[in-house]
């Protein structure tokens, strides 16, 4: 077991979004790792792992990670409508 790591699955997902939060994860500097797989291909869902510093839980990582993309899709988005 790996200390600060944690798994989180998305149903009904694939490569376009995992590689999103992977380098949205990274981006991050208290997060030491981010990966994700798709179990197998017939198989609709991703696993992403993330490890982050001692003083910084995955969930929080994750959720910082979630609410900056849903930031800056939305200032995309708004660009678009100009």
């Amino acid at each position: 077991k790996v200390p600060n790591a944690c798994l989180f699955t998305i149903n009904k997902e694939d490569h376009t979004l995992g590689n999103i939060i992977k380098s949205q994860l990274l981006k991050d500097p208290q997060v030491l790792f981010a990966g994700y797989k798709v179990p197998h291909p017939l198989e609709h869902k991703i696993i992403i792992r993330v490890q982050t510093t001692p003083d910084y839980s995955p969930q929080e990582a994750f959720t910082n990670a979630i609410t900056d993309l849903i930031s800056e899709l939305s200032l995309l988005e708004e660009r678009f409508r100009v």
